[in-house]
This record gives C-alpha cells, structure tokens and sequence, in this order.
C-alpha cells in the first residue's frame, strides 16, 4: 500500500465515525444489512447476510457484492480523506469468482493507495467457510467537502 499523507487523527469508534456521517450507514446499507466489523483507513470489514440480497435463482445478487465492495472502500476513503475531503468513487469493478446461497458474507476492504486527492482499495468478499466469492478494486476521488454540498 502506498501513502502520501501521514495520519493525523485517531481512528474514531464505529459508533463515533456513523454519528458523524450526514446519513449515517444510509438507507440501501441498512435494507441490505450491512453491518461493520472494523473501520481504520487501512482496512475496514463488515458483514452482509445472503438472505434478502439475492438474484431469481437464490445466489447472492453480484449488485449486493458490488454495493458492499462500495460501501466499504468509501468509507476507507473517508476515514483517511476526513475532515476538510469525502469520498466519491469514480471507478469500480468486480470479479464474481463463485455463488452464496445462505448465510452471512464478509467483506475485507484493504487499502491499495491512500494519496491526498485518490484513495483505492482491493476488496475481498467470502462466505462462511473462508471461500472468495468476489474480488473487487474501487477508486475514490477525495474531494473538498464544499464541491458535494457538505
């Protein structure tokens, strides 16, 4: 992983980091069940059940491994971009390497870059028994909290 910038800040609670969010978790995380496990700018983890975020077939839905391989890269980024910089991704992509059909996935956001104005992050998604389902990298522009209405 590569930085251009130092951490200047301890990393907050989960608890603490969601209450300073303008919408906390957000609506979609919250209806797909998105839970976080662990936040640092260097890696954050959560978990997503299967139940409820799958396709007609009953696998996991590859758009529900694409919205929590999103959910967690920014919020990486937005703990390394905070105060003065969010997140806004700009590039993101998936690689579905085998299905879930029951139980709880978890994805493992781990940083890739963390620069002064782009944050990217690799994110591995597997099921219970340890198994990758998908593989995911998501690019985030770290722009001035003004340019997005904050």
């Amino acid at each position: 992983m590569t930085t251009d910038t130092p951490p200047d800040q301890p990393v907050p609670s989960i608890e603490e980091f969601l209450a300073a969010l303008p919408r906390g978790m957000g609506d979609l995380n919250k209806k797909m069940g998105i839970e976080l496990v662990e936040i640092s700018p260097d890696r954050v983890v959560a978990t997503m059940p299967v139940e409820g975020n799958t396709q007609p077939y009953g696998l996991l839905h590859g758009g529900a491994s694409v919205v929590l391989a999103e959910t967690l890269g920014s919020l990486g980024a937005g703990l390394h971009a905070r105060p003065d910089r969010v997140p806004v991704g700009v590039d993101i992509n998936a690689t579905h390497h085998r299905a879930a059909t029951s139980g709880t996935v978890t994805g493992t956001a781990t940083a890739i870059h963390l620069g002064r104005t782009m944050a990217a992050y690799e994110v591995v998604i597997s099921d219970e028994q340890g198994r990758r389902i998908c593989t995911s990298r998501i690019t985030c522009a770290l722009v001035a909290k003004e340019r997005v209405g904050l």
